[in-house]
């Protein structure tokens, strides 16, 4: 048995027999620092777009939909074809080698029918060893760190020399984002679990600190044990229809596990959704024909680098911004769709690590400023249906967050080609106008995102004009029975006088109170507590916030948190964006019991330490915390400021 110090002397070598060589991924060749692909030399739209198929069952029932899923590794075509294949990580069914996929095939699940889960850690090569990280994975953070025994997993840990960092078997952990979710089956960070290798190390650990407790509550709950090297899962679906998705949240390597690939759409449908052929449809089911004609269509937005010979590509260990030179859309770089002359609805999910994306549909691809020349109708955000349609001329999505749109084709002529554009910037967002308050995406590169070439319609379109329709109402929340005051920071660190991100709650006089992970929970309401959550953005940049369990309704915005939300951002939110030096304030009903957490879902931010613990703890005790507690919503029914200050049109 291969001992951690013995795999110090092995290096890479467990990977030499995997699926891929392993001196073919990027992490294998930092030694030699392998030759950036420049953007400008990918040629554009000549890859049709590809959808998500469903993923496959194992078995669908009257009491629950059963899949077995794993990640493996693999290749797929991401650049255009006749240039190199990319090493990947992606999910599928374990009973279906060819559904691996990156982006993997979409759950289609219904509301209020359980969906059960068995998520397998598979990231072992042909022999059975384990397959080392495509990416540089920092192990002085504090993360799962495997390589630190259970006395010190889900610690910091130490570099040992090598410049691409960990090189020992992969954790994985499956979060549904989104989802109303039992803890043990919200994929905790700390809930990790390293794959089934016959070289694992003796002295590592195998699963994460708190996968024992959450094993032993599903056995409870469903008398079934989790098998090694993996972990089930129930998603009760007793929520609103909505667009959500699934993907990695192992502690302080989300970043990289995730730009390796490993994501998918989860899409929940049936009760309280709009009856059959109101909306644009179908979208991808079971059991599809081949050459079935999607109206219904999701689009995972990502940005991704690539080296000369077509591998993945992500910064140094030291790294705080993981963006990418390319788009990539559903897995491939600057797709083609063929539209028709109907109506389409697409769900839009900004799955970047860190960019945003402010989206709109121009008919030219490299013209600044993008002049719109359809609407962009927006019926639904994270958690479901809006109160009523919004039309956007440009849609705004941080990272993580979802619009449910549609896009009607119906009076533009046949051949016309026009393009979904970027003018989010290309690095740090703080806000404001493109072109404005900052230089807006590479109009050649990462400003471009998809091409629409529209043809004839091969039949009628029996939808409803999206300005017509009437979207199905949502009782909302009651009186918050407290008041939290947060705040998101800035604190320099370090010798080198690094910049670190960090969540807390406010001091006496009204100061951020920074906190890491590993400080003591601070937000712990009780079970059916109702409250409203102010964060203060003391920083300079715009943070996606992500609550587990619950979604939530934004109530304002601005210096005092006054400010109406954006009208894309009036139906239920899971990811709200906190803009800099002004107060967002969000509703939430915490009804599920247990561990869980709140953080930025700017991935490298999340990794660095800029993630708390949302505890919610049994009926009958005080709610505890920071000692912020007021009655009411804390003025929700004042007078609003007019607009948002830092906000543009939010999708």
């Amino acid at each position: 048995m291969v001992t951690r110090r013995g795999l110090l002397g092995v290096g890479a070598a467990g990977g030499a027999a995997m699926l891929v060589p392993a001196g073919s991924t990027a992490a294998g060749r930092a030694l030699a620092g392998p030759a950036p692909l420049h953007a400008g030399d990918i040629p554009k739209y000549v890859a049709p777009l590809r959808i998500p198929p469903a993923m496959p069952a194992v078995e669908t029932g009257p009491e629950r939909d059963t899949y077995v899923i794993a990640v493996r590794q693999f290749r797929q075509q991401i650049l255009p074809p006749s240039w190199p294949r990319t090493t990947v990580w992606g999910y599928g069914s374990t009973a279906h080698p060819g559904s691996f996929g990156y982006p993997a095939p979409s759950i289609v699940a219904r509301v209020d029918h359980p969906v059960r889960v068995t998520w397998v850690n598979q990231l072992v090569d042909r022999r059975g060893d384990f397959l080392p990280h495509l990416l540089p994975v920092d192990p002085t953070l504090h993360w799962a760190n495997p390589a630190g025994g259970n006395a010190e997993r889900d610690q910091h840990g130490h570099r040992d020399g090598d410049p691409r960092g960990y090189r020992g078997p992969v954790p994985q952990v499956v979060h549904l984002h989104g989802g109303h979710s039992a803890q043990e089956s919200d994929g905790h960070s700390e809930a990790w679990y390293l794959p089934v290798a016959r070289d694992l190390p003796s002295d590592f650990a195998v699963c994460g600190s708190a996968y024992d407790e959450f094993r032993s509550r599903f056995t409870e709950r469903s008398s079934l044990r989790w098998a090694a090297g993996s972990a089930t899962f129930e998603y009760a679906n007793d929520q609103a229809p909505a667009t959500l998705w699934y993907h990695d949240h192992t502690l302080g390597v989300t970043a990289q596990n995730v730009y390796a690939g490993p994501a998918g759409f989860y899409l929940l449908g049936g009760a309280g959704d709009l009856p059959d052929g109101v909306l644009p449809g179908p979208g991808p089911a079971h059991d599809d024909p081949p050459e079935t004609r999607y109206h219904d269509i999701p689009l995972m937005i990502q940005d991704r680098s690539f080296t000369a010979d077509g591998e993945l590509l992500y910064p140094g260990l030291d790294s705080w911004h993981g963006a990418g030179s390319t788009i990539v859309v559903n897995g491939r770089t600057w797709p083609s769709l063929t539209v028709q002359r109907r109506r389409y609805r697409f769900r839009l999910l900004n799955g970047c690590n860190n960019r945003f994306l402010l989206l709109s549909v121009a008919a030219h691809a490299t013209a600044r400023p993008a002049r719109p020349v359809l609407p962009i109708w927006q019926i639904g955000s994270d958690g479901g249906f809006l109160p009523e349609p919004v039309s956007h001329e440009r849609v705004t999505l941080g990272p993580a967050q979802r619009a449910d749109v549609i896009v009607d084709f119906t009076d533009v002529p046949a051949g016309t080609e026009l393009y979904l554009v970027n003018e989010g910037p290309d690095w740090a967002y703080r806000g404001g106008r493109p072109g404005v308050d900052f230089p807006p995406a590479d109009p050649r590169s990462t400003g471009q995102v998809l091409r629409f070439v529209v043809t004839d319609s091969t039949g009628p379109d029996p939808s409803v004009p999206p300005e017509q329709l009437r979207l199905p109402t949502r009782p909302r929340l009651p009186a918050a029975d407290r008041v939290r005051r947060l705040s998101l920071n800035e604190r320099m660190s370090g010798p080198s006088g690094s910049m670190t991100m960090l969540l807390g709650t406010l001091d006496e006089r009204g100061r951020g109170r920074p906190m890491h992970w590993s400080d003591p929970a601070t937000e712990q309401p009780t079970l059916g507590a109702t409250e409203v959550w102010e964060l203060r953005n003391f920083t300079r940049l715009v943070h996606p916030i992500h609550l587990h369990q619950a979604q939530f309704e934004v109530l304002g915005r601005g210096h005092s948190g006054r400010a109406q939300p954006a009208p894309g951002e009036r139906g239920w939110m899971d990811t709200v964006l906190a803009y800099p030096w002004e107060v967002t304030r969000i509703k939430a009903r915490f009804d599920l019991p247990g561990r869980y957490a709140w953080h930025c879902h700017l991935l490298e931010h999340e990794d660095n330490e800029m993630m708390r613990p949302l505890n919610v703890l049994p009926g009958g005790g005080a709610a505890a915390g920071d000692g912020s507690a007021v009655s009411g919503d804390g003025g929700a029914a004042g007078v609003p400021e007019a607009s948002a200050s830092g906000s543009t049109d939010a999708g």
